[in-house]
């Protein structure tokens, strides 16, 4: 008789037990509802980010952060938890563009979870941006510019001295006759002499 009131009472603990559902416990942390939401497409960027979790929030491992295109993160303030809600103040306004909002909180056992989702603001009424501003010529093809233009525009200033101290071609041709000329006198005046005294 013991050992059947035994066995029926261990079974039916064990049955309790399967029927009882899991608690919030025993589960681990997870997002339930944000804003923006997953996969959003926005006609006016927003000013904050708030997350809702399964369960309550530490502040102290409590991490929100948003992300632009190039994944260089948006200056926002530090999570503001109130119980199972997280949330972030953008410090400026957002452009146009997808935006990721990562997360990581800790369950109540201990165990760190994390994910991420996407969001994308596009308004209207934002300015197009600007295309960017053409080049400037390359500064070695301004100063061959700048070369070409001094050697057409001004001669070489070696050769303009050196063509300054020599003297002129037809005087060098000029000296050279007077001088045959001189010459040629003073052999005649030379010849006569000889002679007038060879006469005599």
């Amino acid at each position: 008789m013991r050992t059947r009131s035994v066995t029926a009472l261990l079974a039916a603990v064990l049955t309790a037990l399967l029927l009882v559902p899991a608690t919030p416990a025993a589960a681990h942390n997870s997002l339930q509802e944000a804003t923006p939401a997953r996969d959003a497409r926005l006609t006016a960027a927003p000013t904050q980010v708030t997350l809702r979790f399964l369960q309550r929030l530490n502040p102290s491992y409590t991490t929100i952060t948003v992300s632009d295109a190039d994944q260089r993160k948006v200056p926002t303030s530090a999570p503001a938890v109130d119980g199972a809600t997280g949330t972030v103040t953008i410090d400026g306004p957002l452009g146009n563009g997808t935006y990721t909002v990562g997360y990581r909180v800790v369950s109540r056992d201990g165990h760190p979870v994390q994910g991420s989702y996407r969001f994308t603001v596009a308004d209207p009424a934002a300015p197009a941006p600007s295309a960017p501003a053409s080049p400037s010529a390359p500064a070695s093809a301004a100063a061959a510019v700048s070369t070409g233009a001094d050697a057409a525009g001004e001669p070489d200033a070696s050769g303009a001295r050196s063509g300054d101290d020599s003297p002129p071609v037809a005087l060098l041709a000029g000296g050279t006759v007077a001088g045959l000329l001189v010459v040629a006198g003073v052999v005649l005046f030379v010849a006569r002499r000889r002679r007038a005294r060879r006469t005599t």
